[in-house]
């Protein structure tokens, strides 16, 4: 049951990546547009100051603001698309349907009702304007639970299919005609259950922020340490897109969640001051100050025999996480041979956050020091007080590289270069890469024969679902038992088999992609997404 739980938490938090990693993106667009409206910037570069680029600049942030407003519909099809098994795109267009017939259906209810507000502002009432359509105010947690609902049932009926005249009614036809009951069901049902849930998200959300710096500590701490479990997007995500991060009216548009008001801030020249809940997105420090300090420390308390090879691979790595953000190779490195430094390294995160509150600082740098530009510049230092983002940096650089050297040296701890004789010298994703690059060239030596590996995973009727990361094939299967490894080894290429209860992973390395299109072709499951 554990393992089950775990294993549909991480597929759900995967599945969040899809409409979670394209927002950042918008991002940086509204930033880009609103270099182009700052008036502070049109005075000092001249050529900037006419009506083209303005008229530009307007337009682009103006328009993905709009992306902010809508963003169950967002969450609703690419939570759809991620969950999906099969047909990942009829997953996305029904559900795209399913989210209209919703909302349409939940107006109604409210009319018949009579629990529609009618006044010209909805601000208090709990109730919002959806696409154009009044309905209670669920935020993003709308599409989430759209989302879930249209992939179960897509998941369940996608296969099902009838015989003469009613053959153009399966498919993914026939799961548009279960899901409109269901939805319609869910729209009077949450009408009256929604409101009690609503009152617990407001009073969780005002807990956590009445908890002040606390609150703040914990949430920074934990964004790191459930890195291990992948589980980390479920504890910031709710803050970054829902009312747990904040309630704040920009522009005459009443928004949820500090990244939405960030961006929305951004866009709008009139906001002389960021507002306190952009704090919860300020996960940069750790990322562009922290971890390089860490790497610094640990090339120093590297052998003398093995400094050349230690610099080799850190340098690239602090690179990475000071310019793009990208700290699973530093975090991968004493995540497992010394997990004391990473628990410290979620505590400092965690830190980082309240000492940038103290100091009243606004600016955020989630995905390094390009986010850090491309955010925080245009806006100025009044709205955002940059400089001391990188005052306090500075401070985080200095403690990680004073706590790691004491902690290294002190326990004898075996970070890169520390490695005991005949040990390797290399990150985590290093030694992972060489071992994906082996398994890809095997299977490439080999060809993917999808019909041997669906056979060793016990055949057809065995295999309930089919996945892949970047290294593995990932099966459900009914009954473990029926797996053979030794042929799964010994003739399809594999170089590894892990069991975890009716899991099975596959090991294939570079070549897992082709091997997951040729067993989904093998199986009927169609394109995979």
């Amino acid at each position: 049951m554990k393992e089950k739980l775990m294993s549909g938490m991480q597929k759900f938090a995967k599945a969040m990546f899809i409409p979670v990693l394209i927002l950042p993106i918008a991002g940086i667009l509204i930033a880009i547009g609103n270099l182009f409206t700052n008036a502070r910037l049109l005075e000092r570069v001249a050529f900037l100051n006419n009506p083209v680029t303005k008229g530009f600049g307007t337009i682009l942030s103006g328009s993905l603001v709009s992306i902010l407003t809508n963003l169950g519909v967002i969450f609703c099809v690419g939570i759809a698309v991620g969950l999906a098994e099969k047909k990942k795109a009829e997953a996305g267009f029904t559900a795209l349907l399913g989210f209209l017939v919703f909302i349409n259906a939940m107006n109604k209810f409210m009319t018949l009702t009579g629990v529609l507000f009618k006044g010209d502002s909805l601000r208090g009432t709990g109730q919002t304007m959806v696409m154009g359509v009044q309905i209670l105010d669920m935020g993003v947690f709308l599409g989430i639970i759209l989302g879930i609902i249209t992939a179960l049932v897509h998941n369940k009926f996608i296969d099902k299919e009838f015989n003469s005249a009613f053959q153009i009614y399966g498919g993914a036809r026939f799961v548009f005609i279960v899901l409109i009951p269901v939805l319609v069901l869910l729209a009077i049902a949450l009408t009256y259950v929604w409101p009690i849930f609503q009152n617990g998200i407001n009073g969780l959300g005002t807990l956590i922020q009445s908890s002040g710096n606390f609150g703040l500590f914990l949430y920074g701490m934990l964004e790191r340490l459930l890195i291990p479990t992948g589980l980390h997007h479920l504890v910031y995500t709710p803050f970054l897109y829902t009312s747990l991060g904040g309630v704040q009216e920009v522009g005459g548009v009443l928004l949820e969640g500090s990244r939405n008001i960030y961006f929305a801030e951004m866009a709008d020249n009139t906001v002389k001051v960021l507002s306190q809940s952009v704090i919860w997105d300020a996960r940069g420090i750790s990322k562009m100050f922290g971890l390089i300090g860490a790497c610094l420390a640990m090339y120093q308390m590297a052998k003398p025999e093995n400094k050349a090879k230690a610099r080799a691979i850190l340098i690239p790595a602090a690179v990475t996480s000071f310019i793009a953000g990208v700290t699973e190779p530093i975090e991968f490195s004493f995540m497992f041979v010394s997990p004391i430094l990473f628990l410290i390294h979620s505590i400092l995160s965690g830190l980082s956050m309240v000492v940038l509150n103290l100091f009243g600082v606004r600016a955020i740098g989630p995905n390094g020091f390009i986010d850090f530009l491309l955010y925080n510049l245009p806006l100025g230092i009044e709205k955002t007080g940059w400089p001391a983002y990188i005052l306090v940096g500075l401070v985080f650089f200095a403690l990680y590289y004073i706590i790691f050297r004491t902690l290294i040296k002190l326990w004898n701890l075996k970070t890169i270069g520390r490695e005991d004789e005949g040990g390797e010298v290399k990150l985590y994703s290093k030694k992972e890469y060489k071992e994906m690059k082996e398994a890809g060239d095997k299977v490439e030596a080999l060809g993917v024969q999808a019909d041997l590996i669906v056979e060793a995973l016990g055949g057809r009727d065995n295999i309930t679902s089919v996945e892949n990361c970047f290294t593995r094939l990932r099966v459900t299967v009914k009954n473990a038992a029926l797996v053979q490894e030794d042929v799964l080894k010994n003739k399809t290429g594999a170089t590894g088999v892990v069991r975890k209860g009716d899991n099975i992973q596959v090991v294939y390395g570079l070549q897992v992609t082709n091997v997951r299109k040729s067993v989904d072709q093998y199986l009927g499951l169609g394109e995979t997404v």
